[in-house]
Formats: structure tokens, sequence, C-alpha cells
């Protein structure tokens, strides 16, 4: 039986950090003795969890940086940053994203966009930043965050499913391309109903009945995922974890 390898000193970036996941994910990594850079476009989110870090441990090192991941400049700049203060990145966690679930016919096109600018290409772009400085170390983690809806489809969600279908479909391709040759592991995970924000951003009046039905649920909390986050990047370097899904277990789709 192994030990959980020591990730002190590490450096990970985490988008999407001003709420939910990313927030408790930032200090999670903190507390485990990483250097944490964190984005997103809420600044003053940012500096509150800045402060907390700080609270928690005042020698910990934490970079805070106005981030939108649908902005590829603002993806370079933000990685940029962090390699001008520490000269690495060890682990990036993919976590910026967004579910204004809606029925298409009734046509919310700029939800749409927005879903495949934040859920795609923010992953995409954020990856692609990173990747370079990888690459040339032989070594690093990326964690993509999907969700139960990148396994299966459900009504009213069709585009949000599309999206995390290819998060998905793209963790598995990264891991083909990059693991075996250059020691960088991928891991994707796919929470299922979690209390986060996302729910507030569905405009659909359809949807009221689905929103009602999670709210009554005893759904999952942002530390459950951050748990698997843990697991998954303190394995030993031979031990790449592709895949973990994680549903309340009240939830049944």
């Amino acid at each position: 039986m192994y030990t959980n390898k020591s990730l002190k000193n590490n450096v990970a970036i985490v988008t999407g950090a001003s709420s939910g996941i990313g927030y408790s994910t930032a200090l999670a990594l903190s507390e485990a003795g990483l250097r944490v850079a964190v984005g997103a476009r809420r600044i003053d989110r940012l500096k509150e969890l800045e402060s907390q870090i700080i609270d928690r441990n005042s020698d910990s090192e934490v970079l805070i940086q106005s981030l939108d991941v649908s902005n590829k400049s603002d993806c370079n700049s933000f990685v940029d940053a962090v390699i001008k203060k520490w000269g690495k990145v060890d682990i990036l966690v993919n976590n910026a994203g967004l579910m204004p679930l809606s029925y298409f016919k009734n046509s919310k096109v700029d939800e749409w966009d927005r879903m495949i600018d934040v859920n795609i290409k923010g992953v995409l772009y954020c990856t692609s930043a990173v990747i370079p400085y990888m690459l040339n170390e032989k070594s690093g983690h990326i964690v993509n965050m999907s969700s139960v809806a990148g396994r299966i489809v459900f009504a009213g969600g069709s585009v949000y499913c599309a999206t995390k279908h290819a998060i998905t479909a793209f963790s598995e391709g990264l891991r083909k391309e990059l693991s075996p040759q250059y020691n960088i592991r991928v891991t994707c995970i796919e929470p299922g109903a979690v209390e986060t924000e996302l729910l507030g951003s569905i405009t659909d009046e359809s949807l009221s009945g689905f929103i009602q039905a999670t709210k009554k649920m005893e759904t999952l909390q942002s530390e459950d995922i951050v748990n698997a986050v843990l697991y998954a990047i303190q394995t030993p370097s031979h031990v790449n974890v592709n895949e973990i899904l994680i549903r309340p277990t009240a939830q049944e789709r």
C-alpha cells in the first residue's frame, strides 16, 4: 500500500476559483502545501479567497488574476504570470464552467455560445497555455472538470451535455497523446449534482421543476469533489487516475 506523495511546493493553477468547487479546491491545495494560482472573472471573490488562504497559513503562496477563460490571451497571460512568479506549472485544474440548461426549442443561442466558449474553448485555451512547460519538464497533471452530463444526456441539457461530452473525449485524447510519452497525467472528474451556483444560471422557466427537485435532493458538497481531486493528484507518478464519476447517493440518472 502506498503513501500519498507530498505535493509541497508544487505549483497549481485553478480556474473558475471564485466560488464552489474551484474556491474549495484552491483552499485545499494551499493547505496541502502547494503554491496556488487562482483565476476567475470576479476579482473581488479572488481577493476574499486570497485572504482566507493567508489567514489559514501566513506562509502560503498565492497568485490571483482576473481571468476570462474564453479569451485566449487572458489564459496565456495568466500562465505567463505563474511562470514569472514560480518558474513552473505542475498541476492545472480546469474547473471554470457554466450550466444554463434550456430546452433547445427555446433557442437561447447566447447561452449556447457562452457555454461553448467557457466549457470547451476555455479548457482548450488553458491547457494549451500550460502544455509547453509541462512538455519541457516531462511532468505534470491536468485535471478537467466534466460532469455526469459528459456520459448521460437528458432533455433540457442537450447543449450543456454536448460541451461536457467534449471534455470527456478531450481528456481521453489528451491522455493518449501526453501520458505514455511525456509523463503528463490526465484526470477527468465527472460530478453529479453539487451544491454550487450553477443552478442560478438557468433562465429557462420550463426547467423550474428540475431546479426544485435538485434543491430538495441531498446533493454533493464542493469538498466531496475536492477529495477526488486530491486523490488523483496525490497518487504516485506511475498511477494515472483517468476518470472519477461521483453522484449523490440520492441521484438516479
